[in-house]
C-alpha cells in the first residue's frame, strides 16, 4: 500500500506535468487506473512471465506489479520519455521489474521476450492488431488479457474470426474485480493455441497505437 499511494502521488503529479496523465483523471486514479490495473491480477496464476505491452504510465503493469510481486513482469514501451517515466517509477518503488523500450512487432524484440505467459495491455489497440502483436510473444498456450471496457463485446464480434485466423482461440470476455470494485474491470482474453498466420491483424485498419489514459 505505502508503493501504490506513492505510485498515485507521482502520477498526480511528475504524471501530468509530463502528459501521461490527463488532469481530469486525478480524483480517478485510484479507482479507473490503480485498482482497475491491479484486478487483471485475478486472471494469472502464480509464478508467470508477463509482459505489458505499450505500458505507458505503467497502467496495467505498475499496478499488477504492486498486487502480485510473485509474477515477473516486463513494462515494454516504445517512447523514450514514457521509458525514462517508468525507469524512475520502478526505481522509486524499488519494484523488481524489467522496463524495454520498443514495439511489440518488431524482430529484435520478439526474439528478445518470446514465450511468455501472459501479455496484457490497456488502450493500446484494436484487438485484431494487438493480437498480431501479442501472439509472437506468447508461448503456446499463453494467453493475451487485454483491458478493454465497454468496447469489449463489440471487439470480439469483430475482431473474433481475424484472431483465430492468426492462432488465437476464440476470444472470451471476462470481468475482473466483481464484488470488490464498484465498475469491474471488463478485459478480452485470447489463447495462443497454434502457428500465427500470415493474414494476423487485418491490415486495413489503420494503427491506433497511442497509449490514452483518459479513454
Amino acid at each position: 500500500m505505502p508503493a501504490a499511494v506513492q505510485f498515485v502521488e507521482l502520477l498526480a503529479a511528475v504524471g501530468i506535468e509530463r502528459g501521461l496523465i490527463g488532469p481530469r483523471e486525478v480524483d480517478r486514479l485510484w479507482d479507473r487506473h490503480l485498482l482497475n490495473s491491479a484486478v487483471v491480477g485475478e486472471r494469472i496464476s502464480s509464478g508467470m512471465r508477463v509482459i505489458d505491452i505499450g505500458s505507458g504510465a505503467g497502467l496495467p503493469g505498475v499496478p499488477l506489479c504492486l498486487a502480485r510481486p510473485d509474477l515477473d513482469v516486463t513494462l515494454l514501451e516504445p517512447m523514450a520519455r514514457r521509458v525514462a517515466w517508468l525507469e524512475e517509477v520502478v526505481d522509486a518503488l524499488s519494484l523488481s521489474v524489467t522496463v524495454v523500450r520498443g514495439r511489440a512487432e518488431e524482430p529484435a524484440i520478439k526474439q528478445r521476450l518470446s514465450g511468455a505467459d501472459v501479455v496484457i495491455a490497456r488502450a493500446v489497440a484494436p484487438l485484431d492488431r494487438l493480437w498480431g502483436w501479442s501472439a509472437p510473444l506468447l508461448r503456446q498456450g499463453g494467453r493475451l488479457v487485454a483491458l478493454k471496457g465497454e468496447s469489449a463485446e463489440s471487439e470480439k464480434a469483430r475482431d473474433g474470426a481475424a484472431v483465430k485466423r492468426a492462432g488465437g482461440s476464440i476470444p472470451v470476455v471476462e470481468r475482473c474485480g466483481v464484488g470488490v470494485l464498484e465498475t469491474p474491470t471488463t478485459v478480452i482474453e485470447v489463447e495462443r493455441v497454434g502457428a500465427q498466420g500470415r493474414e494476423g491483424a487485418r491490415g486495413a485498419r489503420p494503427r491506433h497505437t497511442r497509449k490514452d489514459q483518459e479513454q
